[in-house]
């Protein structure tokens, strides 16, 4: 195993708690947590591109791949339920001001999100 790869996979392991992490704050809408994941995750990045595959004599293996894939998998995840989240927030305060809602899109991708009213 080379020195990058170990390191690779150190950091990405270091990603997915940092992930699992944001995924919990977003669950509880703390703020200062979700906060602290986005520092976090943005150090992270700067690490994985100093031992990633640009890095001198690289080789991925098979468990680096795995735990790549698992990152991007939740890191989606972690987006869809921000936008879920924005989605909601947007559509209570149309309802607070009257308003309709600032941007319309045709976009199906996007109206994908829906808002999921307060449950009774």
């Amino acid at each position: 195993m080379s020195g990058n790869a170990g390191a690779m996979r150190e950091n990405l392991r270091q990603m997915i708690a940092v992930l699992q992490a944001e995924r919990q704050a977003l669950a509880g809408l703390d703020l200062d947590a979700i906060m602290g994941a986005a520092n976090e995750k943005v150090a992270l990045c700067g690490t994985l591109d100093a031992c990633g595959p640009f890095a001198e004599s690289f080789a991925m293996d098979e468990e680096c791949r795995g735990l790549l894939d698992a990152a991007r998998r939740m890191n989606e995840v972690n987006r869809q339920v921000r936008n879920l989240i924005a989605a909601n927030v947007s559509a209570r305060l149309d309802a607070l001001t009257g308003s309709p809602t600032l941007y319309r899109t045709g976009n199906p991708a996007l109206s994908a999100y829906t808002y999921a009213g307060p449950r009774g």
